[in-house]
């Protein structure tokens, strides 16, 4: 008979590393996906952001620094997604980016259609996040020390 131990159980969860297998799905995932944040979606929006408002109008018009900031974040992100120590906390940031990308097009942009691919990228990040937690433990304890 075994005691249940939460301590225990979190100390497991803190150490936890994805097998072999899923560790090469994770780095694909993660590769792919920075690469789509920064050449696709973060760095039109730093490297043409007048043209992508002018040439636009159907989308939902933004403030031109809100432009830039969303397209910082995005390539920050997908930097993040290919460094081992930060692909968690990139993971968690470009989640929270899609679920607010998803809530403006549906409940602002009035295209709720449009915000399925941002949720399916959401739920892609949070099990990205949840396989690298460790590194989450990694970066604290080397924050601290």
């Amino acid at each position: 008979m075994t005691t249940a131990n939460p301590a225990a159980h979190f100390a497991d969860d803190a150490t936890y590393r994805p097998g072999k297998i899923r560790n090469r799905v994770l780095w694909t995932l993660q590769i792919v996906l920075g690469l789509f944040f920064i050449i696709a979606s973060g760095g039109p929006k730093l490297v043409i952001p007048n043209t992508l408002m002018d040439n636009a109008p159907e989308n939902l018009t933004i403030p031109f620094g809100l432009l830039i900031f969303i397209g910082i974040v995005e390539v920050a992100g997908g930097i993040g997604l290919m460094v081992p120590r930060l692909s968690a906390l990139a993971a968690a940031g470009l989640s929270v980016l899609t679920v607010l990308a998803a809530a403006t097009q549906a409940f602002i942009a009035d295209k709720p259609a449009m915000g399925i691919f941002p949720l399916v990228l959401a739920a892609i990040f949070v099990w990205i996040a949840y396989e690298r937690r460790a590194t989450l433990t990694d970066l604290r304890n080397t924050l601290t020390r």
